[in-house]
């Protein structure tokens, strides 16, 4: 998950893996020049955060807390296949 310290919805999208006992690495983009070019590019130029990137390849950038939950649902569930 690439966030920033002052970011409330990277806080959120923490609490709410927390919540879901998923683990997860955080990247603070505010001093790493190579994390802001992938959030970039990722994110067709913009430096939005959080911008989280799951094991399956797929991403989401400042998604809400039901998307959010949903795609965890969704990998969880894959796993367990």
């Amino acid at each position: 998950m690439y966030t920033t310290e002052w970011c409330p919805d990277c806080w959120r999208a923490k609490q709410v893996m927390g919540s879901m006992k998923v683990a997860y690495q955080e990247v603070n983009i505010s001093n790493d020049e190579a994390a802001i070019e992938l959030v970039t590019r990722i994110n067709n130029g913009s430096r939005s955060v959080p911008t989280i990137v799951f094991p399956d390849g797929s991403t989401l950038t400042e998604p809400s807390t039901t998307a959010l939950v949903q795609k965890l649902q969704t990998l969880v569930s894959e796993c367990r296949q």
